[in-house]
């Protein structure tokens, strides 16, 4: 019986249809998986291996290379504070000490209510508005204690909610009304794929008879 639900399985099938190889897809289904459960379980490592054709210690090697995934539960609002240098010279640590206190929970810990994990993140790439917040993977306007004060007031009282993700979500598919992949959409893609690489082959064979 499959783990995951009835809708993210057929999004799941509709995913893994798009690529030549099966575990092509592991990246956007560790992201289903994580959309579903809100971390990768036990289950949905095992769920995205059956998927892929490849063992849950594959796959938990390759969520474990990536920040956007969690292999232990977390709050419902995963926040990151950047210290690097830029974001550390713009104030980062002190705002990260002040998000710690207003949240109640240690670096790399969740709150007790469970809705905020908080952690200490490499470089954001938003420098010019340093020092740098995500929440959930989305970049927050926070430069000092007071507006992340605000913020976290907001997401408590879920007057952000429509405009920061769950934590599992693959945001740019989800703007776009969720993954629907018609079937002739994905015969076009596979023809396309296959006749890239018998070009290619035929392309190496000549090149090795011209030798």
């Amino acid at each position: 019986m499959s783990h995951f639900h009835a809708d993210i399985r057929q999004r799941a099938e509709e995913l893994v249809a798009l690529y030549p190889r099966q575990r092509s897809a592991m990246l956007p289904l560790l992201h289903l998986a994580q959309e579903q459960d809100g971390y990768l379980s036990d289950e949905g490592i095992a769920e995205v291996a059956t998927l892929t054709g490849t063992t849950p210690a594959e796959v938990r090697g390759t969520a474990s290379f990536y920040d956007m995934f969690h292999l232990e539960p977390v709050g419902k609002y995963v926040v990151g504070v950047c210290t690097n240098i830029a974001c550390l010279l713009a104030g980062g640590e002190e705002l990260l000490e002040h998000a710690s206190s207003t949240l109640g929970c240690a670096v790399g810990a969740t709150s007790e209510d469970g809705l905020f994990t908080l952690e200490e993140t490499e470089c954001l790439a938003d420098c010019n508005v340093a020092p740098c917040v995500q929440v959930n993977h989305r970049y927050v306007r926070t430069t000092t204690p007071e507006t992340f004060d605000t913020m976290v007031q907001d997401l408590r009282e879920g007057r952000l909610d429509h405009d920061v993700p769950s934590h599992g979500t693959l945001i740019r598919v989800k703007r776009q009304g969720g993954l629907r992949v018609a079937k002739s959409d994905i015969a076009a893609e596979r023809a396309e794929a296959l006749a890239a690489r018998t070009a290619r082959a035929e392309a190496a064979a000549a090149q090795q008879e011209s030798k």
